[in-house]
Order: structure tokens, then C-alpha cells, then sequence
């Protein structure tokens, strides 16, 4: 992975918000751990919606050589999405500041049938 990252406590690697869409954008897969309510308020357009609580029982749900970008609202639940997923030795960086640096950075968030949608 390249130098612009961040590092995580326990040694993960985290990315500011326009880093982790240049990440998606080459290929990554952005996985939003927030729950249901949370999700169909907003989300970043494309990203794949895993619940943290169901995380470790769709591992399969993720293509094993794609890195994945995690994200909640703050970067807490994701943060703890990323130790899952490093543990099984996914390639994985955690989107620092959740979806509200998301938003800041004034990147898409969209609700269902891509409506403009909100961090919640």
C-alpha cells in the first residue's frame, strides 16, 4: 500500500476521505458497517452494506483479493470492522473520520435509488 497512509492503533491502515476514493476508485470495496436506519439516510454511492454485528458471518460476501475500505459515521465501528478483516488476512484500510469526513470533504452521499441522502 502506498506511503500516504495512516496507520491505526494495532498497526492498521487508515485514509483520509479523498484517499480511500482514490482507493475505491482503483478498485477497492467500500463497506459501510453502520446499521440499516443509518444506511438508508446516506451512504457513499456503490459501497456494499455489511452491518458490523453481521461482519464475521459475510466475510464470503468479500472478494479475497480486493482491499476493502471500512466506514461507519466516525471511524469506531469501522475501525473495529478492519481488526475483523485483518485478522482474517484481508488487505484493509479504514476510512478516518466515518462518513461525516465523508461528507466534509464533499463527497456523494446518497439515500435509496441514489437520492441525495445524509450522515445520520
Amino acid at each position: 500500500m502506498s506511503g500516504w497512509f495512516g496507520k491505526l492503533l494495532g498497526g492498521r491502515p487508515k485514509a483520509r476521505p479523498h484517499e480511500a476514493k482514490e482507493l475505491i476508485d482503483s478498485g477497492a470495496i467500500l463497506v459501510d458497517v453502520r446499521e440499516d436506519t443509518e444506511w438508508r439516510a446516506g451512504h457513499a454511492p456503490g459501497a456494499k452494506h455489511i452491518p458490523l454485528s453481521r461482519l464475521a458471518h459475510r466475510l464470503r460476501d468479500l472478494p479475497p483479493q480486493r482491499t476493502v475500505v471500512t466506514v461507519c459515521r466516525t471511524g469506531a465501528r469501522s475501525s473495529r470492522a478492519a481488526a475483523i478483516l485483518a485478522r482474517e488476512g484481508r488487505e484493509v484500510v479504514n476510512l478516518s473520520g466515518g462518513m461525516l469526513a465523508w461528507a466534509r470533504a464533499g463527497l456523494p452521499v446518497v439515500s435509496s435509488g441514489n437520492r441525495p441522502g445524509r450522515v445520520i
